[in-house]
């Protein structure tokens, strides 16, 4: 699923001069005919971003780097070696129809058929494994409910409900936790987007083994760089790995970024490329945030951030309903 990562990210350091400082004000949102154009092309072997930067449409795929698209007519553009015409479901280059691609919803759609005839069954299975043995923790578990962390943090927590890439809930409540030096760290990158106008929209944070489990045996192995390894224990299992994204205080509403949260294709880079300058900007600007206060995050997904004392916690296997009741 993934193919050619290095020349992706290669291309975004190439044109990294075009995007606006994050600390900066946000760049506007492209015309309409323009963001309509804006995505992905191709077969998986040879895959086509078209994207905005300036104001401006550009493509880079296989050959291709940074190729400035100018505007001919309505879904008309102007191509290096051609013509280019947009369709809502493709467009055309060099003579060649080039399908728009979902990437991250055809994935999404291959691992939901695997497990919806048996849900319960693969729930099971995972609480009847076991974690990995690992040496007694430097650090004894605190977690800490994030609700509490700071007024303006809301939840939005996919694995409480059916709206995942699994399909079905995973967790018994919506709730988030991190250990406590991670939640403070989180606390006060929210003071700091506070000031920016922006709250914090957690996804995750503490996540049990037996969930790591469950994502890593349903997920096909071309797409196991956006789950992690059981085997190795998930730094969500440790406590101090967190899922969130900004939303406008004054709206209410989740910002736009280059892609969808849990989005199991590389429109979720930290440094993809594509989008709009204004979803790059509002993905960097949470990252500056969370980075000024110890977390790293995660490359292939622009909203994980780890916090720095990872290392010193253990494996957790608590349920939200045992954390509920200690």
């Amino acid at each position: 699923m993934i193919h050619d990562p290095n020349m992706i990210r290669t291309a975004a350091l190439a044109w990294l001069i075009l995007l606006a400082p994050a600390w900066a004000a946000p760049p506007p949102s492209p015309p309409a005919d323009m963001a309509a154009r804006i995505g992905e092309y191709g077969s998986d072997e040879a895959l086509v971003t078209v994207y905005e930067a300036k104001g401006q449409l550009f493509l880079s795929g296989p050959g291709r780097s940074a190729e400035v698209l100018q505007p001919l007519a309505p879904g008309r553009y102007a191509a290096q070696d051609g013509d280019s015409v947009f369709t809502p479901d493709a467009m055309t280059l060099k003579g060649a129809r080039l399908p728009r691609r979902d990437i991250g919803a055809e994935t999404v759609a291959r691992i939901q058929a695997g497990v919806r005839g048996n849900p319960e069954g693969v729930r099971a299975a995972a609480l009847a494994a076991s974690p990995p043995a690992e040496p007694p923790p430097r650090r004894a578990s605190d977690l800490v409910d994030l609700t509490t962390v700071a007024p303006d943090i809301r939840l939005d927590i996919r694995y409480a409900g059916a709206n995942n890439f699994m399909g079905f809930p995973l967790y018994e409540r919506p709730a988030a936790f991190l250990q406590r030096p991670a939640a403070e760290a989180l606390g006060r990158a929210a003071k700091t987007l506070r000031a920016q106008g922006f709250g914090l929209l957690i996804h995750d944070g503490y996540r049990p083994w037996f969930v790591t489990k469950m994502f890593w045996d349903a997920t096909p192995e071309a797409a196991h760089v956006f789950v992690a390894d059981p085997a190795q224990g998930s730094r969500h299992n440790r406590g101090c790995a967190v899922d969130l994204t900004l939303y406008d205080l004054k709206t209410g509403q989740p910002v736009e970024m280059t892609g969808r949260y849990d989005e199991m294709s590389r429109r979720s880079f930290a440094d993809y490329v594509g989008g709009t300058s204004r979803q790059r900007w509002a993905r960097d600007l949470l990252r500056q945030a969370m980075e000024a206060e110890g977390f790293s995050v995660y490359p292939e997904e622009w909203w994980h951030f780890d916090y720095k004392d990872w290392r010193e916690y253990g494996i957790g296997v608590k349920t939200f309903t045992e954390l509920q009741t200690t």
